[in-house]
């Protein structure tokens, strides 16, 4: 049986409430309700300002601080149509001659595959990163330190001390959290550390994060909005927009 109006918003807001954000698909099993019919519901409950609609779903409204951190293979599969529209635009930007900082992240990553310009230099504190960029031809330096499993990155004071010796021309780096009142967070302070580092050396400086980014907070903050660009698909917040420059690319 079909469950009514009033209930399915219900549902909608209580799953939002717990994880922040929900895809089209994963609504319409849980309402047992077609496309069309959530797809409604959703812009009901965003005109009267109980969410943000996002390109294929919703999210929260608000800020919220959260500690989880998913690894590397479940990060893959999240959002995937999303992350590889932010890495082909940012891989736009990088033009000959370019010295350049790549972070560890899946959607930094992707970036390697739209590359087109040839005399870069990449450095980057990611094996899976450094291996792609060399299968591909380009001179990759790799930092030093130590390897963190559950995202595959290089961090620790070696890594952050060897970016002292670099003045990069551009730097795209991953996040966990954008936030008005947070700036760009992750979980991890060695990798926050790692990334302050780079963006401090960049002449310009990216942020790549998809709508599920924004509104968290995570425990450590590594920089404010306004040192970076922000590369995204859809601003879930037109009140970032006064904050720094946001690109949106779908």
């Amino acid at each position: 049986m079909a469950l009514l109006t009033e209930k399915r918003y219900s549902i909608i807001l209580d799953t939002l409430e717990r994880q922040r954000s929900a895809n089209l698909a994963e609504l319409c099993a849980l309402l047992g309700a077609s496309e069309s019919t959530v797809r409604r519901d959703l812009a009901i409950l965003a005109d009267n300002e109980k969410l943000v609609k996002v390109r294929g779903g919703a999210m929260a409204l608000g800020e919220n601080f959260t500690s989880f951190e998913h690894n590397v293979e479940e990060k893959s599969n999240m959002f995937v149509e999303e992350k590889t529209a932010i890495a082909k635009y940012a891989a736009s930007l990088i033009g000959d001659s370019d010295f350049v900082y790549i972070d560890a992240g899946t959607t930094t990553e992707k970036m390697i595959d739209f590359i087109q310009s040839k005399a870069v230099t990449f450095v980057t504190n990611a094996f899976i990163n450094a291996k792609r960029l060399a299968q591909r031809g380009y001179k990759v330096l790799i930092l030093p330190g130590e390897v963190k499993p559950s995202t595959e990155a290089i961090v620790g004071t070696e890594a952050v001390m060897a970016l002292l010796n670099y003045n990069f021309t551009k730097c795209f780096i991953g996040v966990n959290g954008i936030s008005a009142k947070g700036g760009f967070s992750t979980p991890d302070k060695n990798e926050a550390n790692v990334k302050s580092m780079a963006m401090k050396r960049g002449r310009e400086v990216f942020i790549l994060g998809d709508h599920s980014k924004f509104g968290k907070i995570s425990a450590i903050k590594f920089a404010e909005l306004k040192t970076a660009e922000i590369i995204t698909d859809k601003a879930p917040d037109k009140k970032y927009f006064a904050e720094t420059t946001v690109k949106e690319v779908l």
